[in-house]
């Protein structure tokens, strides 16, 4: 068996660290390596005493509440905040604005911002990792953005079919259904996948200059492709707050199913 120099996470730091001689089969990824706290040793001992058991049930619970959460803020968006005097007015105001002001250079800027964000580049990119990973056979890497994806896309869609908003009153550069305003799923999407892959990149690199410009750029991305949905006329600035609770919730509980993962492989 091939080893090599892997990073392993110092908890007593809070780095990475490099040790010679690791089993290349484990995976080399610091941040998904650590201990998933007394919550995902809960996890673990769920029926079926088994990893591949404790990724299914991993999956299946966190989607119901990430799912849940995204409903109950959708519907106090709708049924609350949005009867708050002032509150709806100053939700368009910003879509109203940017559509006043476009120009054929921010619109095509906004294409763009949506695109990465789409429903074709990004199952690409995440496809790409996933099958890297498993050719590496490194099996919970190869799972992790695939089923954060996954998990982000079924909470939007399960949002979106439980809680009705129109999209902005003003004129729109896309047709979807007009009563799917809420959450900002290209939002969310991005978070998940962008900041995914900045999450694995950044636990690998010691250089902390590296490690400031991978997070900002993972950090802005997810902002151009908002304001591209709203310049585009499809969200208001709480569909896009929507969008980001479901990419973080998303996000981060693929990472701590990948971790229980790991510690049931032990």
């Amino acid at each position: 068996m091939s080893t090599e120099t892997i990073p392993t996470w110092d908890s007593s730091t809070g780095r990475a660290r490099f040790y010679p001689g690791r089993d290349r089969s484990r995976l080399q990824f610091p941040v998904l390596e650590q201990d998933p706290g007394p919550l995902g040793r809960r996890l673990t001992a769920l029926p079926g005493n088994h990893p591949a058991w404790t990724h299914v049930w991993g999956i299946v619970l966190v989607l119901v509440a990430i799912a849940s959460l995204s409903i109950v803020a959708g519907l106090v968006v709708t049924r609350v905040l949005l009867h708050v005097p002032g509150v709806p007015g100053a939700d368009e105001s910003l879509v109203g604005s940017l559509a006043r002001h476009r120009s054929s250079g921010l619109t095509e800027a906004s294409l763009v911002g949506s695109i990465m964000a789409g429903g074709v580049v990004l199952p690409i990119v995440v496809g790409v990792v996933a099958i890297v990973a498993a050719a590496a056979r490194q099996w919970r890497l190869a799972g992790f953005l695939l089923f954060a994806l996954a998990v982000e896309s079924a909470s939007y869609r399960a949002t979106t079919l439980t809680v009705h908003r129109d999209r902005p009153d003003v004129p729109r550069l896309e047709k979807l259904p007009v009563d799917a305003s809420y959450p900002s799923g290209h939002t969310a999407a991005a978070i998940v996948v962008y900041g995914g892959l900045a999450l694995l990149l950044a636990s690998r690199i010691e250089n902390r200059a590296a490690r400031i410009a991978i997070w900002a750029a993972a950090a802005l991305v997810p902002v151009f492709v908002a304001f591209s949905r709203m310049y585009r006329g499809m969200h208001h600035p709480l569909d896009v707050a929507g969008g980001a609770m479901i990419g973080i919730a998303a996000l981060s509980a693929l990472v701590f199913v990948t971790r229980a993962v790991g510690s049931a492989s032990k």
